[in-house]
Order: C-alpha cells, then sequence, then structure tokens
C-alpha cells in the first residue's frame, strides 16, 4: 500500500499541472510558439513516434556507453587514490573544479580533434561527466573502513587488494550507487546538450534544436518529452541496479 501511495501520488500530481497547464494555455490563448498545450504535444508525439524513438535510442546509447565508461573508470581511478593518498589528494580538488566547468561546451572542440560524424566526441563529454561524482562518492566510501577490520586484516598480513576487495569496496557500494545515481541523470543530459553543437544530426539535442528553429515549438516539445523520459529510464534502472546490489547487505544487518 505504501509503494502504490507512493506511485499514485506523483502521478496523480502530474496530471494535475497538464490539466492547469492546459486550461491555462486555452482559457488564456497563449501562443504556441510561447507554450504549447499538452494535446498539442502529444499529437507531435505521436505523428513523430517512429522518428523519436530513434534519435532516443541514439541519444540513449551514447549516454549508456559514456556513463558506463565513466563509472568504471571512477571505481578504478577511486582504489588507485586509496592507495596512494597523493593522488586522491590531486584529484578531489581537480573534482570539485571540473564539476564547477560547463563540459559540454568541450563538445565543439572534440568535434574539431574527433570526426565530426562520430558519436565519439559526445561519448568522451559524457564520461567526462560521469566520472566525477562517481569517483567522489567511491572514494568516500573506500575510505571509511572501521578500524577494527583494518587491525584484523593487517593482523593477517592481508596485502593492499585483499583489504580493498574485502572490506574497502563491500563497504562502498552504496556511496558508489549513491554517485551513479547523480551521473545517469548527468549522462542523459550532458549527451542531449552535447548534440547541440553540431556532429551527427542523430540524437534528441540536435532535433530540438532543429525543431525550434523551423518555429515547429509544439513538435521541438515532443522531443523534450522523450528526453525527459529517457532520463527517468535511466534514474529507474540504477535505482533498481542499487536496490539488487544492497539486497544482501540489507537482510545482513537485519
Amino acid at each position: 500500500m505504501t509503494l502504490l501511495r507512493r506511485v499514485l501520488t506523483p502521478v496523480a500530481f502530474g496530471a494535475l499541472v497538464l490539466l492547469v497547464w492546459q486550461l491555462a494555455v486555452d482559457l488564456q490563448d497563449i501562443p504556441g510558439y510561447l507554450l504549447p498545450s499538452p494535446t498539442a504535444i502529444w499529437e507531435q508525439v505521436h505523428e513523430n513516434a517512429s522518428d523519436i524513438l530513434d534519435v532516443t535510442v541514439a541519444s540513449g546509447l551514447n549516454a549508456l556507453i559514456g556513463l558506463l565508461v565513466g563509472i568504471v573508470l571512477a571505481v578504478v581511478v577511486a582504489v588507485l587514490a586509496v592507495w596512494v593518498p597523493v593522488l586522491q589528494r590531486l584529484l578531489t580538488p581537480l573534482a570539485s573544479g571540473v564539476a564547477a566547468m560547463p563540459i559540454v561546451a568541450l563538445a565543439p572542440v572534440l568535434f574539431i580533434m574527433f570526426a565530426a560524424d562520430s558519436d565519439l566526441p559526445r561519448r568522451i563529454v559524457v564520461t567526462v561527466v560521469a566520472f566525477f561524482p562517481v569517483f567522489v562518492t567511491t572514494v568516500r566510501g573506500l575510505t571509511r573502513i572501521e578500524p577494527v577490520h583494518a587491525e584484523l586484516l593487517r593482523s593477517y598480513a592481508a596485502s593492499a587488494w585483499e583489504t580493498t576487495r574485502v572490506v574497502r569496496l563491500p563497504g562502498a557500494v552504496p556511496y558508489l550507487f549513491t554517485g551513479v545515481r547523480v551521473a545517469s541523470s548527468l549522462a542523459v543530459i550532458s549527451a542531449v546538450v552535447a548534440e547541440y553543437f553540431g556532429g551527427l544530426q542523430n540524437g534528441l539535442g540536435s532535433r530540438i534544436t532543429s525543431a525550434a528553429s523551423n518555429t515547429a515549438y509544439a513538435r521541438a516539445w515532443a522531443y523534450v518529452v522523450a528526453a525527459i523520459g529517457l532520463g527517468l529510464v535511466f534514474y529507474v534502472v540504477s535505482l533498481g541496479a542499487e536496490r539488487l546490489a544492497t539486497r544482501g547487505r540489507a537482510v545482513e544487518q537485519a
């Protein structure tokens, strides 16, 4: 019942927002170029369903590949940073600085460095964006080891890798997935926004800019809705993966 309530509440609120939106556009005669109505957007979704699906898959693939590469690199570098404290002191401030930078602005530079007809620049942007939140949270989890556990492993003459595998990595799982949840949403945002800067015209970002430049604002909003849906899919999948990975820990603690 609690789960049902948690699902119904946001759904009901969303339906209310759409109803108010539709009434506001109809009653106030708001022009479509300022704010298309939900029904107009839905008509465009229905008419362009095939193209919306194709470009959503293209953007989603870029986001997924960049996200996975970023997560793997972040975990590997986080483990190395725990083993080499100097590396941790160098990368942690860098992560804070990069978080304040508009990474997607690198897309035009990467299009020059690599082929403009390649998805590689966009995937690199996603990888960089996803790397740092996962790195920061994973390092935090790896360093929060109970002193008694560290002392026990030292008494067994355990190597750094054995300590990491037996104690540090299992304890860092909740921290890792905190970063993954953040990175999953950022991956979709960065993949779509990177498409605004050129390259292949096969993604949601390019369709949004193309529709807006041709004053097809309802169609542009239809692609925006697809981008929102893609972001929700990434977030829900990352949340489900977290629950699967931590289920055993919850049972064990209970």
